[in-house]
Protein backbone atom coordinates (compact mmCIF):
# COMPACT_ATOMS: atom_id res chain seq x y z
CA UNK A 1 0.00 0.00 0.00
CA UNK A 2 1.46 3.39 -0.74
CA UNK A 3 2.87 5.24 2.23
CA UNK A 4 0.62 8.48 1.91
CA UNK A 5 -2.31 5.84 2.02
CA UNK A 6 -1.71 4.13 5.10
CA UNK A 7 -0.42 7.36 7.00
CA UNK A 8 -4.42 8.89 6.26
CA UNK A 9 -5.65 5.21 7.23
CA UNK A 10 -3.21 6.26 10.55
CA UNK A 11 -5.14 9.38 11.10
CA UNK A 12 -8.87 8.49 10.09
CA UNK A 13 -8.14 5.49 12.77
CA UNK A 14 -6.99 8.19 15.43
CA UNK A 15 -10.12 10.58 14.51
CA UNK A 16 -12.31 7.26 14.83
CA UNK A 17 -10.49 6.58 18.20
CA UNK A 18 -11.03 9.58 19.58
CA UNK A 19 -14.85 9.57 18.25
CA UNK A 20 -15.22 6.28 19.89
CA UNK A 21 -13.41 7.11 22.96
CA UNK A 22 -15.16 9.69 24.06
CA UNK A 23 -19.09 8.14 23.05
CA UNK A 24 -17.72 5.52 25.42
CA UNK A 25 -16.84 7.58 28.30
CA UNK A 26 -20.53 9.26 28.19
CA UNK A 27 -21.85 6.06 27.30
CA UNK A 28 -20.56 4.26 30.99
CA UNK A 29 -21.51 7.74 33.02
CA UNK A 30 -25.13 7.41 31.38
CA UNK A 31 -25.08 4.07 32.84
CA UNK A 32 -23.62 4.63 35.85
CA UNK A 33 -25.93 7.50 36.63
CA UNK A 34 -28.95 5.58 35.37
CA UNK A 35 -28.05 2.16 37.69
CA UNK A 36 -26.27 3.47 40.42
CA UNK A 37 -27.23 7.44 40.64
CA UNK A 38 -25.68 10.59 41.42
CA UNK A 39 -24.90 11.88 37.96
CA UNK A 40 -22.28 14.14 38.60
CA UNK A 41 -20.89 11.77 41.08
CA UNK A 42 -20.57 9.10 38.30
CA UNK A 43 -20.19 11.38 35.51
CA UNK A 44 -17.06 13.18 37.27
CA UNK A 45 -15.52 9.25 38.44
CA UNK A 46 -16.12 7.68 35.32
CA UNK A 47 -14.56 10.87 33.29
CA UNK A 48 -11.72 10.71 35.51
CA UNK A 49 -11.48 6.82 36.13
CA UNK A 50 -11.37 6.54 31.91
CA UNK A 51 -8.53 8.91 31.41
CA UNK A 52 -6.28 8.04 33.81
CA UNK A 53 -6.88 4.32 32.52
CA UNK A 54 -5.46 6.08 29.30
CA UNK A 55 -2.60 7.18 31.00
CA UNK A 56 -2.16 3.54 31.89
CA UNK A 57 -2.76 2.18 28.47
CA UNK A 58 0.30 4.91 27.02
CA UNK A 59 2.70 3.74 29.23
CA UNK A 60 1.74 0.12 28.80
CA UNK A 61 2.72 0.72 25.39
CA UNK A 62 6.54 1.72 25.73
CA UNK A 63 6.87 -2.69 26.37
CA UNK A 64 5.35 -3.35 22.60
CA UNK A 65 8.40 -2.95 20.71
CA UNK A 66 7.64 -5.18 17.23
CA UNK A 67 4.64 -5.80 15.38
CA UNK A 68 3.46 -2.05 16.22
CA UNK A 69 0.36 -2.57 13.81
CA UNK A 70 -1.25 -5.89 14.74
CA UNK A 71 -0.90 -5.24 18.28
CA UNK A 72 -3.28 -1.91 16.94
CA UNK A 73 -5.73 -4.46 15.20
CA UNK A 74 -5.93 -6.57 18.17
CA UNK A 75 -6.63 -3.68 20.40
CA UNK A 76 -9.28 -2.23 18.14
CA UNK A 77 -11.06 -6.10 17.91
CA UNK A 78 -11.19 -5.94 21.66
CA UNK A 79 -12.46 -2.62 21.91
CA UNK A 80 -15.12 -3.06 19.51
CA UNK A 81 -16.29 -6.14 21.47
CA UNK A 82 -15.96 -4.26 25.08
CA UNK A 83 -17.84 -1.13 23.73
CA UNK A 84 -20.72 -3.24 22.13
CA UNK A 85 -21.57 -5.17 24.78
CA UNK A 86 -21.17 -2.32 27.47
CA UNK A 87 -24.94 -1.65 28.25
CA UNK A 88 -26.01 -5.72 27.69
CA UNK A 89 -23.07 -5.99 30.33
CA UNK A 90 -24.24 -3.82 32.89
CA UNK A 91 -27.84 -4.25 32.53
CA UNK A 92 -27.10 -8.23 33.43
CA UNK A 93 -24.83 -7.23 36.05
CA UNK A 94 -27.79 -5.31 37.58
CA UNK A 95 -29.98 -8.21 36.98
CA UNK A 96 -28.27 -10.74 38.26
CA UNK A 97 -25.72 -9.01 40.58
CA UNK A 98 -25.11 -6.32 43.44
CA UNK A 99 -21.92 -5.56 41.71
CA UNK A 100 -23.62 -3.46 38.49
CA UNK A 101 -20.82 -0.13 39.69
CA UNK A 102 -17.71 -3.11 39.80
CA UNK A 103 -18.51 -3.71 36.30
CA UNK A 104 -19.24 -0.69 34.93
CA UNK A 105 -15.92 0.88 36.08
CA UNK A 106 -13.71 -2.46 35.50
CA UNK A 107 -15.20 -1.54 31.79
CA UNK A 108 -14.18 2.07 32.34
CA UNK A 109 -10.60 0.77 33.29
CA UNK A 110 -10.14 -1.95 30.30
CA UNK A 111 -11.65 0.59 27.61
CA UNK A 112 -9.72 3.18 28.92
CA UNK A 113 -6.51 1.05 28.71
CA UNK A 114 -6.94 0.18 24.89
CA UNK A 115 -7.90 3.30 23.76
CA UNK A 116 -4.81 4.65 25.80
CA UNK A 117 -2.34 2.18 24.02
CA UNK A 118 -3.69 3.09 20.75
CA UNK A 119 -2.60 6.85 20.12
CA UNK A 120 1.06 6.53 20.92
CA UNK A 121 1.06 3.00 18.42
CA UNK A 122 -0.23 5.40 15.81
CA UNK A 123 2.10 8.12 16.63
CA UNK A 124 5.31 5.78 16.32
CA UNK A 125 3.59 3.99 12.97
CA UNK A 126 3.04 7.43 11.26
CA UNK A 127 6.77 8.16 12.47
CA UNK A 128 8.00 6.87 9.09
CA UNK A 129 5.50 8.82 7.40
CA UNK A 130 6.00 12.55 8.62
CA UNK A 131 8.71 14.09 11.11
CA UNK A 132 8.04 14.39 14.19
CA UNK A 133 6.53 17.71 14.90
CA UNK A 134 4.10 17.22 12.53
CA UNK A 135 3.49 13.73 13.45
CA UNK A 136 2.69 14.44 16.71
CA UNK A 137 0.64 17.49 16.01
CA UNK A 138 -1.20 15.81 13.31
CA UNK A 139 -2.07 12.58 15.14
CA UNK A 140 -3.50 14.31 18.29
CA UNK A 141 -5.28 17.12 15.99
CA UNK A 142 -7.31 14.17 14.83
CA UNK A 143 -7.95 12.31 18.18
CA UNK A 144 -9.25 15.86 19.59
CA UNK A 145 -11.44 16.25 15.71
CA UNK A 146 -12.72 12.94 16.74
CA UNK A 147 -13.65 13.66 20.04
CA UNK A 148 -15.97 16.65 18.93
CA UNK A 149 -17.84 14.61 16.28
CA UNK A 150 -18.43 11.94 19.30
CA UNK A 151 -19.90 14.20 21.47
CA UNK A 152 -22.14 16.02 18.76
CA UNK A 153 -23.26 11.89 17.79
CA UNK A 154 -24.02 10.69 21.16
CA UNK A 155 -25.77 14.21 22.16
CA UNK A 156 -28.03 15.13 19.13
CA UNK A 157 -28.43 11.23 17.54
CA UNK A 158 -26.70 8.20 19.59
CA UNK A 159 -28.86 8.72 22.31
CA UNK A 160 -32.47 10.09 21.87
CA UNK A 161 -32.61 8.50 18.74
CA UNK A 162 -30.71 4.53 19.19
CA UNK A 163 -30.61 4.95 22.94
CA UNK A 164 -28.45 3.32 25.12
CA UNK A 165 -29.70 -0.45 23.58
CA UNK A 166 -27.80 0.19 20.44
CA UNK A 167 -25.42 3.20 20.49
CA UNK A 168 -22.81 0.91 22.06
CA UNK A 169 -22.91 -1.37 18.71
CA UNK A 170 -22.41 1.76 16.54
CA UNK A 171 -19.65 2.65 18.37
CA UNK A 172 -18.00 -1.22 18.29
CA UNK A 173 -19.20 -1.08 14.14
CA UNK A 174 -16.83 1.83 13.71
CA UNK A 175 -14.06 0.33 15.78
CA UNK A 176 -14.60 -3.10 13.88
CA UNK A 177 -14.10 -1.49 10.58
CA UNK A 178 -10.90 0.53 11.14
CA UNK A 179 -10.01 -2.80 12.24
CA UNK A 180 -10.76 -3.83 9.08
CA UNK A 181 -9.06 -2.06 7.33
CA UNK A 182 -5.84 -1.47 9.02
CA UNK A 183 -5.58 -5.54 8.53
CA UNK A 184 -5.92 -5.38 4.66
CA UNK A 185 -3.51 -3.07 4.68
CA UNK A 186 -1.24 -4.97 5.40
CA UNK A 187 -2.39 -8.39 5.33
CA UNK A 188 -0.44 -9.09 2.51
CA UNK A 189 2.42 -9.58 4.57
CA UNK A 190 1.39 -11.75 6.86
CA UNK A 191 2.85 -15.01 7.40
CA UNK A 192 0.00 -17.37 6.49
CA UNK A 193 -0.19 -18.51 10.29
CA UNK A 194 -0.73 -14.76 11.09
CA UNK A 195 -3.18 -14.45 8.28
CA UNK A 196 -5.51 -17.23 9.29
CA UNK A 197 -5.96 -15.96 12.94
CA UNK A 198 -6.34 -12.48 11.96
CA UNK A 199 -9.17 -14.07 9.57
CA UNK A 200 -10.52 -15.77 12.10
CA UNK A 201 -10.23 -13.20 14.94
CA UNK A 202 -12.44 -10.65 12.16
CA UNK A 203 -15.17 -13.61 11.74
CA UNK A 204 -15.49 -14.04 15.04
CA UNK A 205 -15.88 -10.19 15.78
CA UNK A 206 -18.16 -9.57 13.66
CA UNK A 207 -20.29 -12.55 14.26
CA UNK A 208 -20.48 -11.87 17.57
CA UNK A 209 -21.62 -8.21 17.14
CA UNK A 210 -23.81 -8.56 14.59
CA UNK A 211 -25.29 -11.38 17.06
CA UNK A 212 -25.56 -8.60 19.80
CA UNK A 213 -27.51 -6.12 17.47
CA UNK A 214 -30.36 -9.06 17.69
CA UNK A 215 -30.25 -9.53 21.23
CA UNK A 216 -29.29 -6.82 22.61
CA UNK A 217 -33.00 -5.04 23.23
CA UNK A 218 -34.26 -8.13 24.70
CA UNK A 219 -31.52 -8.80 27.24
CA UNK A 220 -31.46 -5.18 28.75
CA UNK A 221 -35.34 -5.10 28.81
CA UNK A 222 -34.42 -8.18 30.81
CA UNK A 223 -32.30 -6.48 32.72
CA UNK A 224 -34.56 -3.70 33.22
CA UNK A 225 -37.53 -5.43 33.99
CA UNK A 226 -34.97 -6.88 37.21
CA UNK A 227 -35.53 -3.49 38.84
CA UNK A 228 -38.89 -3.58 38.87
CA UNK A 229 -41.29 -5.38 40.76
CA UNK A 230 -44.40 -5.23 38.13
CA UNK A 231 -44.16 -5.93 34.65
CA UNK A 232 -42.52 -3.25 32.16
CA UNK A 233 -45.13 -2.86 29.29
CA UNK A 234 -42.82 0.21 28.06
CA UNK A 235 -39.93 1.67 28.03
CA UNK A 236 -37.63 4.57 25.74
CA UNK A 237 -34.40 6.59 26.39
CA UNK A 238 -35.25 10.31 25.48
CA UNK A 239 -32.45 12.90 25.41
CA UNK A 240 -33.33 13.94 28.95
CA UNK A 241 -33.89 10.34 30.65
CA UNK A 242 -35.15 6.76 30.85
CA UNK A 243 -38.86 6.83 30.41
CA UNK A 244 -40.27 3.10 31.82
CA UNK A 245 -43.73 1.93 32.26
CA UNK A 246 -45.07 -0.87 34.24
CA UNK A 247 -48.17 -2.58 34.91
CA UNK A 248 -49.72 -4.07 37.86
CA UNK A 249 -53.53 -5.83 36.99
CA UNK A 250 -55.40 -2.82 36.01
CA UNK A 251 -53.29 0.30 36.69
CA UNK A 252 -49.77 1.55 35.39
CA UNK A 253 -46.38 3.08 36.59
CA UNK A 254 -44.46 5.90 35.21
CA UNK A 255 -41.02 5.99 36.26
CA UNK A 256 -38.30 8.73 34.87
CA UNK A 257 -34.43 7.08 35.78
CA UNK A 258 -35.55 5.00 37.82
CA UNK A 259 -37.93 7.05 40.13
CA UNK A 260 -41.59 6.85 40.36
CA UNK A 261 -43.52 9.93 38.80
CA UNK A 262 -47.39 8.52 39.15
CA UNK A 263 -49.71 5.39 39.83
CA UNK A 264 -53.03 5.43 37.75
CA UNK A 265 -54.24 4.26 40.68
CA UNK A 266 -53.51 7.31 42.61
CA UNK A 267 -52.33 9.95 40.58
CA UNK A 268 -55.15 12.71 40.95
CA UNK A 269 -54.35 12.96 44.85
CA UNK A 270 -51.39 14.28 43.34
CA UNK A 271 -52.32 16.37 40.56
CA UNK A 272 -55.43 17.91 41.75
CA UNK A 273 -53.69 19.61 44.75
CA UNK A 274 -50.97 20.59 42.46
CA UNK A 275 -53.40 22.60 40.26
CA UNK A 276 -56.63 23.55 41.68
CA UNK A 277 -55.72 25.34 45.11
CA UNK A 278 -53.69 27.60 42.99
CA UNK A 279 -55.97 27.76 39.92
CA UNK A 280 -59.49 28.29 42.22
CA UNK A 281 -57.15 30.71 44.69
CA UNK A 282 -56.46 32.91 41.44
CA UNK A 283 -60.41 32.90 40.18
CA UNK A 284 -59.47 33.74 36.73
CA UNK A 285 -56.19 32.02 35.57
CA UNK A 286 -55.85 32.82 31.40
CA UNK A 287 -52.27 32.10 30.85
CA UNK A 288 -50.55 29.17 32.87
CA UNK A 289 -47.36 27.99 32.61
CA UNK A 290 -46.89 24.36 33.25
CA UNK A 291 -42.57 23.03 33.83
CA UNK A 292 -42.44 19.59 32.90
CA UNK A 293 -45.29 17.50 33.87
CA UNK A 294 -44.78 15.40 30.65
CA UNK A 295 -47.26 12.88 31.26
CA UNK A 296 -49.79 15.67 30.54
CA UNK A 297 -52.29 14.97 33.80
CA UNK A 298 -52.00 18.48 35.31
CA UNK A 299 -52.36 19.92 31.76
CA UNK A 300 -55.53 17.57 32.04
CA UNK A 301 -56.69 19.53 35.50
CA UNK A 302 -55.82 22.93 33.87
CA UNK A 303 -58.20 22.29 30.70
CA UNK A 304 -60.91 22.31 33.02
CA UNK A 305 -60.81 25.78 33.66
CA UNK A 306 -62.84 27.36 30.84
CA UNK A 307 -60.78 30.50 31.23
CA UNK A 308 -57.83 29.11 30.48
CA UNK A 309 -56.46 30.07 27.18
CA UNK A 310 -54.22 27.73 26.74
CA UNK A 311 -47.95 12.62 23.26
CA UNK A 312 -48.40 9.68 21.82
CA UNK A 313 -48.27 6.61 24.47
CA UNK A 314 -51.94 5.16 23.92
CA UNK A 315 -51.53 4.54 28.16
CA UNK A 316 -50.59 8.04 28.81
CA UNK A 317 -52.99 9.94 26.67
CA UNK A 318 -56.20 7.82 27.90
CA UNK A 319 -54.58 8.98 31.71
CA UNK A 320 -54.05 12.65 30.53
CA UNK A 321 -57.31 12.30 28.62
CA UNK A 322 -55.47 13.56 25.25
CA UNK A 323 -54.76 16.93 27.19
CA UNK A 324 -51.67 17.63 25.20
CA UNK A 325 -52.83 17.37 22.11
CA UNK A 326 -55.50 20.31 23.05
CA UNK A 327 -55.54 23.34 20.37
CA UNK A 328 -55.03 25.55 23.83
CA UNK A 329 -51.67 23.74 24.48
CA UNK A 330 -48.95 24.58 23.27
CA UNK A 331 -45.29 22.40 24.60
CA UNK A 332 -42.25 23.90 24.43
CA UNK A 333 -39.54 21.20 24.21
CA UNK A 334 -36.52 23.27 25.93
CA UNK A 335 -35.20 23.58 29.36
CA UNK A 336 -37.36 25.01 31.86
CA UNK A 337 -34.37 27.27 33.60
CA UNK A 338 -33.77 28.43 29.64
CA UNK A 339 -36.92 29.09 28.76
CA UNK A 340 -37.65 31.65 31.83
CA UNK A 341 -34.51 33.11 31.05
CA UNK A 342 -35.75 34.25 27.00
CA UNK A 343 -39.63 34.26 26.89
CA UNK A 344 -41.31 37.19 26.85
CA UNK A 345 -44.67 35.61 27.96
CA UNK A 346 -46.24 36.92 31.23
CA UNK A 347 -48.60 33.97 33.40
CA UNK A 348 -51.01 34.04 35.60
CA UNK A 349 -50.11 31.17 37.09
CA UNK A 350 -47.16 28.56 36.82
CA UNK A 351 -47.02 25.08 37.84
CA UNK A 352 -43.31 23.42 38.10
CA UNK A 353 -44.32 19.75 38.24
CA UNK A 354 -40.44 18.49 37.66
CA UNK A 355 -38.73 15.50 38.99
CA UNK A 356 -37.43 15.68 42.52
CA UNK A 357 -34.12 17.40 43.29
CA UNK A 358 -31.95 14.65 43.72
CA UNK A 359 -29.18 15.73 41.93
CA UNK A 360 -27.43 19.47 40.91
CA UNK A 361 -28.97 19.65 37.49
CA UNK A 362 -32.37 19.02 38.62
CA UNK A 363 -31.56 21.66 41.79
CA UNK A 364 -31.05 24.29 39.90
CA UNK A 365 -34.96 23.81 39.05
CA UNK A 366 -35.64 24.54 42.72
CA UNK A 367 -33.20 27.25 43.37
CA UNK A 368 -33.16 31.43 44.24
CA UNK A 369 -32.39 32.57 40.81
CA UNK A 370 -34.94 30.16 39.18
CA UNK A 371 -37.90 31.53 41.33
CA UNK A 372 -36.91 35.51 40.82
CA UNK A 373 -36.74 34.20 36.94
CA UNK A 374 -40.13 32.60 37.69
CA UNK A 375 -41.64 35.71 39.98
CA UNK A 376 -40.89 37.99 36.63
CA UNK A 377 -42.98 36.51 34.35
CA UNK A 378 -46.06 36.51 36.83
CA UNK A 379 -48.96 38.75 36.30
CA UNK A 380 -49.90 40.95 39.26
CA UNK A 381 -51.51 38.64 41.82
CA UNK A 382 -50.06 35.71 39.75
CA UNK A 383 -48.85 32.77 42.00
CA UNK A 384 -46.66 30.06 41.63
CA UNK A 385 -47.16 26.16 42.92
CA UNK A 386 -44.22 24.04 42.59
CA UNK A 387 -44.15 20.25 44.00
CA UNK A 388 -41.37 20.19 46.89
CA UNK A 389 -41.15 16.44 47.91
CA UNK A 390 -41.67 14.74 50.60
CA UNK A 391 -42.42 17.13 53.72
CA UNK A 392 -41.73 14.31 56.31
CA UNK A 393 -39.51 11.57 54.55
CA UNK A 394 -37.13 14.69 52.88
CA UNK A 395 -38.91 17.43 55.29
CA UNK A 396 -35.35 19.47 55.02
CA UNK A 397 -35.55 19.43 51.27
CA UNK A 398 -39.07 20.80 51.57
CA UNK A 399 -37.85 23.32 54.37
CA UNK A 400 -35.40 23.98 52.33
CA UNK A 401 -37.60 25.00 48.90
CA UNK A 402 -39.93 26.67 51.00
CA UNK A 403 -37.37 29.05 52.27
CA UNK A 404 -35.46 29.43 49.07
CA UNK A 405 -39.21 30.76 47.41
CA UNK A 406 -39.55 33.59 50.20
CA UNK A 407 -36.05 34.50 50.06
CA UNK A 408 -36.90 35.26 45.84
CA UNK A 409 -39.71 37.39 47.61
CA UNK A 410 -42.78 34.77 47.40
CA UNK A 411 -45.54 34.44 50.69
CA UNK A 412 -45.50 30.72 50.73
CA UNK A 413 -48.33 28.69 51.72
CA UNK A 414 -46.79 24.85 52.25
CA UNK A 415 -49.25 21.55 51.45
CA UNK A 416 -49.32 18.35 51.79
CA UNK A 417 -51.36 14.84 50.79
CA UNK A 418 -51.63 11.52 51.15
CA UNK A 419 -50.64 9.79 48.00
CA UNK A 420 -50.74 6.22 48.46
CA UNK A 421 -47.98 5.03 46.18
CA UNK A 422 -45.34 7.50 46.75
CA UNK A 423 -46.11 8.57 51.06
CA UNK A 424 -46.80 12.06 52.62
CA UNK A 425 -45.97 14.35 49.35
CA UNK A 426 -46.00 18.05 49.17
CA UNK A 427 -46.06 21.22 47.63
CA UNK A 428 -45.38 25.14 48.56
CA UNK A 429 -47.54 27.55 46.68
CA UNK A 430 -46.18 31.17 45.73
CA UNK A 431 -47.70 34.84 45.75
CA UNK A 432 -46.13 37.16 43.67
CA UNK A 433 -47.54 39.71 45.63
CA UNK A 434 -46.87 40.91 49.29
CA UNK A 435 -50.28 38.93 50.20
CA UNK A 436 -51.23 38.22 53.76
CA UNK A 437 -50.62 34.60 53.59
CA UNK A 438 -53.28 33.71 56.73
CA UNK A 439 -56.08 35.59 54.79
CA UNK A 440 -55.26 33.58 51.46
CA UNK A 441 -54.67 30.55 53.69
CA UNK A 442 -58.26 31.01 55.04
CA UNK A 443 -59.38 31.70 51.37
CA UNK A 444 -57.91 28.17 50.54
CA UNK A 445 -59.49 25.93 53.28
CA UNK A 446 -63.15 27.69 52.35
CA UNK A 447 -62.83 26.56 48.45
CA UNK A 448 -65.52 24.35 47.74
CA UNK A 449 -64.57 23.49 43.78
CA UNK A 450 -68.66 23.29 43.35
CA UNK A 451 -67.82 24.40 39.46
CA UNK A 452 -64.97 22.55 38.66
CA UNK A 453 -64.86 18.52 38.07
CA UNK A 454 -62.69 16.79 40.70
CA UNK A 455 -62.44 13.06 42.05
CA UNK A 456 -60.78 13.59 45.28
CA UNK A 457 -60.44 16.92 46.04
CA UNK A 458 -63.11 18.92 48.09
CA UNK A 459 -63.46 21.83 50.93
CA UNK A 460 -62.99 19.10 53.75
CA UNK A 461 -59.38 17.84 51.61
CA UNK A 462 -58.30 21.65 51.40
CA UNK A 463 -58.68 22.06 55.47
CA UNK A 464 -56.03 19.25 55.68
CA UNK A 465 -53.63 19.60 52.93
CA UNK A 466 -52.87 23.43 54.22
CA UNK A 467 -52.34 21.90 57.98
CA UNK A 468 -49.55 20.57 59.46
CA UNK A 469 -48.77 19.26 62.89
CA UNK A 470 -45.51 19.79 64.58
CA UNK A 471 -41.86 19.09 62.71
CA UNK A 472 -42.14 15.57 62.87
CA UNK A 473 -38.28 15.47 63.28
CA UNK A 474 -37.03 18.04 65.42
CA UNK A 475 -33.33 16.83 65.77
CA UNK A 476 -33.05 16.72 62.00
CA UNK A 477 -35.50 19.88 60.93
CA UNK A 478 -34.00 22.89 62.82
CA UNK A 479 -35.81 25.49 60.23
CA UNK A 480 -33.13 28.34 61.42
CA UNK A 481 -29.85 26.09 59.89
CA UNK A 482 -31.81 25.44 56.62
CA UNK A 483 -29.89 27.10 53.56
CA UNK A 484 -31.31 28.91 50.93
CA UNK A 485 -30.56 27.15 47.61
CA UNK A 486 -28.51 28.85 44.72
CA UNK A 487 -26.84 28.12 41.77
CA UNK A 488 -23.50 29.04 43.64
CA UNK A 489 -24.58 27.47 47.30
CA UNK A 490 -26.51 24.02 45.90
CA UNK A 491 -27.61 22.61 49.25
CA UNK A 492 -31.10 21.43 47.88
CA UNK A 493 -29.72 17.80 46.39
CA UNK A 494 -27.90 16.85 49.87
CA UNK A 495 -30.60 17.83 52.02
CA UNK A 496 -32.75 15.29 49.35
CA UNK A 497 -30.46 12.50 49.46
CA UNK A 498 -30.05 12.58 53.28
CA UNK A 499 -33.66 12.76 54.05
CA UNK A 500 -35.43 10.00 55.74
CA UNK A 501 -36.02 7.62 52.47
CA UNK A 502 -35.23 4.49 54.84
CA UNK A 503 -39.02 5.02 56.28
CA UNK A 504 -40.48 5.11 53.16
Amino acid sequence: MDKGLRSSLLKVSLFATGLSGIVAEYILSTLATYLLGDSVLQWTLIVSVMLFSMGLGSRLSQYIQTNLIQTFIIAEFTLSILVAYSSMMAYSAAAFTIYTGAIIYTLSILIGILIGLEIPLVVRLNDQFESLRINVAVIIEKDYYGSLAGGLFFAFVGLPYFGLTYTPFILGLINFIVALLLLQSVINHLSISHKKLFITFSIVTAVVIIGGIFIAKPVILYGEQKRYKDKVIFETQSRYQRIVITQWKNDYWLYLDGHLQLCSADEIMYHEPLVHPALSLHGYPQKVLILGGGDGCATREVLKYPSVEALHNPILTNLNQNSLHNPKVTIINTDAFKYMDTTRTYFDIIIIDLPDPKSIELGRLYSYEFYKLCKRHLRPKGILITQAGSPYFASNAFNCINRTMQSAGYSTIPMHNQVLTMGEWGWVMGLSDSSDVNIAKQKLQQLQFDSIETKWLNNEAMKVITSFGKILYPSHNRLDSIETNTLNNPVLHKYYNKGNWDLY
